[in-house]
């Protein structure tokens, strides 16, 4: 990509895309996205509207993220999170110029600080 600080949808979409393939082909996260999601190509969807919304500050997302992954909080270990956060950052530098990839993945670390906080697998203060 030549484009600098620019992020649009199509990037998005195709960074999803590539990300979520690589999470249900893991031998460690698959498993458990895979048994989740029944409609990938809306889920998908679901997930560039909340890259979009972060990123672009679009306000495509409405959903609760938190709730749908709290459903699934007993098949859920720290381990998956820095696996998650692993294949993120792969994905990122692949599809997105430096900047970007590195906003991505700092929003992404937040994003597993919470969810692990709220899975209570990680204390308020780590």
């Amino acid at each position: 990509m030549d484009r600098i600080e620019e992020v649009d949808e199509q990037d998005l979409a195709r960074l999803v895309a590539r990300f979520y393939a690589a999470v249900r082909a893991d031998s460690l996260i698959g498993p458990v996205f895979n048994d989740a999601i029944d409609a990938w190509p809306e889920h998908l969807g679901k997930l560039t509207a909340f890259w979009s919304s972060l990123m672009m500050t679009s306000g495509r997302y409405k959903g609760t993220p938190m709730a749908a992954h709290l459903k699934h909080r007993s098949r859920i270990t720290p381990a998956m999170f820095d696996r998650w956060l692993a294949l993120w950052r792969e994905a990122t530098d692949e599809e997105m110029p430096p900047a970007i990839a590195k906003s991505m993945q700092v929003k992404a670390e937040r994003i597993a600080h919470n969810f692990k906080f709220a899975l209570r697998l990680e204390p308020a203060n780590a």
